[in-house]
């Protein structure tokens, strides 16, 4: 789970520090792709983290009151993310690709 973080976190980073160097016609040029990407990391990541957190907390995170209710709201919960922050499906995967092809 760290490391998914972790990984997010420092991707998050790199393209923000990219963003402050380039005016906006460069970002939507160079930035679109690897934006997309993330944003799909970052919700792939977040369903191994909850699919993990359940398995550790074991049944504790199955209630929605008491040691596991944060658990058990992320767990349901964290599918909204990925739905209100774009296609995150299997047609969005070229996307990101013909961005950084340079064929969009």
């Amino acid at each position: 789970m760290i490391a998914h973080c972790e990984a997010n976190q420092a991707w998050l980073e790199n393209i923000t520090y990219q963003m402050t160097l380039m005016p906006y016609k460069q970002q939507s040029a160079h930035l679109a792709g690897p934006i997309g990407l993330l944003k799909m990391f970052a919700t792939r990541s977040a369903h191994e983290c909850a699919d993990e957190a359940v398995q550790i907390f074991g049944g504790r995170a199955l209630t929605q009151s008491g040691m596991g209710r944060t658990i058990e709201m992320f767990h349901r919960t964290y599918k909204f993310d990925a739905i209100l922050g774009g296609a995150e499906g299997k047609s969005f995967f070229p996307l990101p690709t013909y961005f950084l092809c340079g064929l969009y």
